[in-house]
């Protein structure tokens, strides 16, 4: 690993999470590849995407600053799950584990966020 970010347990988190959200999103129908498909990938990427842009900036302020978009685009990414399910696209069993995986990294980044100076 070269750069610093690829050793963040968060970052390496908001990476499998996004994988997850991708394959689950694969099999939503053809009508939605441009609307909940499509919105909730480019949410769960932008995750990953402003851990790492944030660690590269030359202050914790502006890595923190980083860190609450991360957190923003999961929030995102929890609601187009809560209409995936409402709309039938995943079922009960699926939601929950992918509820608990974003429950679970959402409080990870709220730690690291909390503990920059």
């Amino acid at each position: 690993m070269k750069f610093k970010f690829e050793k963040l347990i968060i970052w390496q988190n908001a990476m499998d999470f996004g994988e997850d959200i991708f394959n689950m999103s694969s099999g939503f129908p053809k009508e939605e590849i441009y609307n909940l498909s499509s919105q909730i990938k480019r949410a769960t990427d932008s995750i990953a995407l402003n851990i790492a842009e944030g660690s590269i900036g030359q202050s914790n302020p502006e890595f923190k600053k980083f860190l609450g978009y991360s957190i923003r685009s999961l929030a995102e990414v929890v609601t187009c799950l809560e209409k995936a399910k409402r709309r039938k696209y995943i079922n009960e069993k699926d939601f929950q584990e992918l509820y608990d995986k974003a429950f679970y990294l959402m409080n990870m980044l709220n730690s690291f966020k909390s503990k920059i100076q």
